[in-house]
């Protein structure tokens, strides 16, 4: 049987990456972990091929090579999606779809033919057997939630690595914390599972001789869910099998807030290769923090914090949202001044929206305050509820908030900022690559002679060149980063 795996495309957004791919020459930041863990899970003698739209076109004479058409994307790749699962209907291929997107809204799909819902290693196989049987059904869902020893290493082969910033790799799934916004313990539960240390090394050490060297990202929701056994096991021997590859990787992943009560956890990870944590800071706001349950972040000095955990050698790349219902309307200013004093260079700002599955959205579907579902994009300006504040105060403060901190005068400040007191552990620092040369040539032509900001750059190239020269690749990452993000959000 000849399968074919389609990843949707997704539009620019914040976590695409899209503007500043071009400077390192890249299509995409990451691959489609779901579907390459799919893919191993598929008998061996099937044909199996994959399509990542955000990498090339689908074409018509992929689809028709196969029999069948496995689809797994994201409520962000909706538009892209559909418009799949139409030109294969157009040309009467049986469509599999499953992931995010479809596990939370599947009634929405009636044109797809089978729908493999939740964590494939539980149903995948049962669809499997019945298509062989020839008995198919249409919906396959289950609430057993797997041992992630039951997923398989990814495959790799299947890629065309030199087209990723990045590559992706799953520790863990689950979350023991209960965000009222966050639909993650909804899909894979409070308990935290995760992969054996032998395991997890084996899934590094595939990576490797795949030939991959560069960025790993570990995509678990949070990373340090189990933390006894990540400092007794897990990063202990991802140390060793480091210092015997000579260091081919470098590691982000996201965590909770809490990583910064733990200086031996922390050291660890900087030992490990850990060089940035995504971290859910949500809002400077004590009452909007225990509005949404957030209870990880309240009574603690946030700034403190995400200061104790860059000092260890982990950049801080920050998670906020606007729009509590306990938000006041000082809350852009002191957004602003938060955000510019954290140093956090790489800051999402978020409206708040409810997604289904979550217990926000119960909440405000019984107050009668939702509107529609949400567009998966987390900086559209757009609400799926009626917000306590007048619309048109959220909106338009928040817009003043991102317009500000990505204005080129304040982004290179926060730039400036962190670089000034940053200082990583010797093996995790950059080391100057010809690649890195090429995107230093890249960047100097349209960062620093076409783009109006020009000034900004050469300031903080000159000043990283001469003050901070290790840290001079992450200079012109951080300067591509910030191209990107005033083209989101249409800085002027």
């Amino acid at each position: 049987m000849r399968i074919l795996l389609v990843y949707p495309e997704y539009p620019a957004t914040f976590w695409s990456f899209k503007y500043a791919l071009g400077f390192i020459s890249k299509k995409a930041a990451f691959p489609p972990l779901g579907l390459l863990t799919v893919a191993a899970m598929l008998p061996p003698e099937f044909e199996v091929k994959l399509v990542d739209m955000n990498v090339r076109p689908l074409r018509d004479r992929d689809l028709e090579w196969a029999d069948y058409v496995f689809i797994s994307a994201m409520s962000i790749q909706r538009d892209s999606a559909v418009e799949v699962i139409s030109r294969c209907g157009s040309l009467g291929k049986k469509t599999v779809a499953g992931g995010p997107l479809f596990s939370a809204e599947f009634e929405d799909f009636e044109t797809v033919d089978h729908l493999v819902l939740n964590e494939a290693e539980v149903t995948l196989g049962p669809f499997l057997e019945d298509l062989e049987a020839g008995r198919a059904r249409r919906l396959y869902t289950s609430d057993k939630v797997p041992p992630m020893t039951a997923a398989p290493i990814p495959r790799w082969d299947l890629l065309d690595m030199g087209k990723y910033s990045g590559m992706g790799v799953q520790y863990s799934r689950g979350c023991p914390f209960d965000c009222e916004f966050c639909n993650i313990s909804a899909l894979y539960g409070h308990k935290v599972r995760t992969k054996t240390t032998d395991q997890t090394i084996a899934e590094l050490e595939s990576l490797y001789r795949s030939g991959w060297r560069g960025s790993v990202f570990f995509v678990d929701d949070n990373f340090i869910g189990n933390k006894r056994t990540l400092k007794r096991t897990l990063l202990p021997a991802i140390i060793e099998w480091m210092e015997k590859r000579k260091h081919p990787f470098y590691f982000n992943t996201e965590a909770s807030i809490d990583l910064s009560d733990d200086p031996e956890l922390m050291d660890l990870m900087a030992r490990a290769g850990f060089t940035a944590v995504f971290v859910g800071i949500e809002t400077p706001n004590e009452a909007s923090l225990a509005e949404c349950r957030k209870v990880q972040n309240k009574n603690r000095d946030l700034l403190a914090c995400i200061k104790k955990i860059q000092a260890r050698g982990l950049r801080v790349q920050g998670g906020f949202i606007v729009g509590f219902d306990s938000d006041p309307v000082s809350t852009f200013d002191s957004l602003i001044t938060f955000i510019q004093n954290s140093g956090i260079v790489t800051a999402m700002v978020g409206l708040l929206n409810a997604p289904r599955g979550t217990r926000l959205h119960k909440r405000l579907t019984e107050e009668g305050r939702l509107l529609k579902k949400i567009s998966g994009n987390n900086t559209d300006f757009t609400l799926n509820f009626i917000p306590k504040m007048d619309k048109q105060t959220l909106v338009d403060g928040y817009e003043r908030v991102v317009k500000t901190i990505y204005s080129a005068g304040p982004y290179y400040d926060r730039v400036k900022s962190f670089l000034k007191e940053f200082d990583p552990p010797r093996n995790t620092r950059p080391r100057l690559r010809f690649s890195d040369l090429k995107s230093l040539f890249k960047s100097s032509l349209r960062l620093g002679v076409v783009d109006r900001e020009r000034w900004h750059y050469w300031k903080i190239v000159l000043w990283s060149l001469f003050r901070r020269p290790r840290m001079l690749p992450l200079t012109v990452t951080f300067a591509a980063y910030g191209f990107h993000f005033r083209k989101v959000f249409r800085v002027q």
